[in-house]
């Protein structure tokens, strides 16, 4: 099975953030897991998804149950 791999580059640009917070959240474990190949990190498309299901909101102060 193939799954997709983004650059940190690439879901910067999805998800309208610098790719400095997306370092941070690594350093930190909050934002999605990542694939470290080498010395460059990619980000599956599933465990995005999975992500972005896991931090979904009905209203302030909540968070989806999955």
């Amino acid at each position: 099975m193939t799954t997709k791999l983004l650059t940190p580059a690439e879901l910067s640009a999805m998800l309208g953030k610098p790719e400095r917070s997306l370092a941070q959240w690594r350093y930190l474990g909050l934002g999605p897991v990542f694939v470290k190949i080498g010395n460059t990190v990619r980000y599956r498309e599933t465990d995005i998804n999975a992500w972005l299901d896991a931090n979904t909101a009905q209203r302030t102060g909540t968070r989806a149950s999955a």
